[in-house]
Formats: C-alpha cells, structure tokens, sequence
C-alpha cells in the first residue's frame, strides 16, 4: 500500500526515491515555507546537494515553488495540487514577518490581474507584503 507521501510523488511524476520522500514529509509538516538551510538543520544527517536537487526536481515538477522574500535565500513552499512541470498555477500572495522572519503562502489572497502597457508580456508574477504574521500580531 503506498503511503500519502509516496502517492504525491508518483502523481507528480517523480520517482519516490527515500530521499524524495522524507523531504517531502517534512515539508507537509511545515506551517511556513522554508529555505534549504531549514530543510538541512530539519535532517541531519543530510547532503546539503542533494537535498538542493530534491528541491529543484520538486520545483521543476510542480510540488514546490521557490519564494523571494529579500532574505537572500530562496524559501520553499508546496504548490496547489494543479501545478505541474508545465508550470506553476498557484498564483498568491506571500507574507514575510519582520519580527520572526517567517515566510507564508496565503493561497486564499490571490494577486490581482495586472494591465501591463502594450508590447510587455510578463513570465513571472510575484507579490510580497512584509508586516507581522498573526503570531507576532498577538505578542505585540
């Protein structure tokens, strides 16, 4: 009997490999994306390329995106169920926290249709609002 995590895999047309599947199940318990430093100190013992590759082939498959937060570093997320290789279709907002540095998807906030002036075509839609994450929000 395959498992929810090995099913996600083959859906995805990824071959369910130890590796592929313990990453992937510790990105279905994370509550906000994460960079591959998280994933890393999240795994020990692991090697810091292939846990990049698995990263890469998940987004290159449509199991993640990468998000830029202006942290430096890209941080990771798991897509909508219809993204797929052909590309991502989970347009939303992101939020960065300033106060943990956390980083959410906010699949329920999608990003407004844009009027770009004739002749420009966009390829790539990202939106990043920075403030307090509802965590922070009650501390303060």
């Amino acid at each position: 009997m395959k498992t929810e995590v090995e099913h996600k895999l083959i859906s995805k047309q990824i071959n369910p490999t130890a590796n592929r599947m313990l990453v992937l199940d510790f990105l279905l318990d994370q509550r906000s994306a994460i960079s591959l430093t998280d994933v890393e100190r999240g795994l020990v013992p692991t090697d810091r390329v292939t846990l990049y590759r698995t990263l890469k082939t998940f987004e290159e498959k449509g199991l993640v995106h990468s998000i830029d937060d202006g942290s430096g570093a890209p941080k990771y997320a798991l897509c909508a169920d219809d993204c797929d290789a052909e590309g991502h279709h989970d347009l939303h907002l992101h939020f960065y926290c300033n106060t943990c540095s956390e980083t959410y998807c906010l699949p329920k906030t999608q990003i407004p249709k844009v009027q770009l002036p004739a002749n420009f075509q966009a390829g790539e839609i990202s939106l990043l609002i920075k403030g307090l994450c509802d965590k922070c929000n009650s501390i303060a």
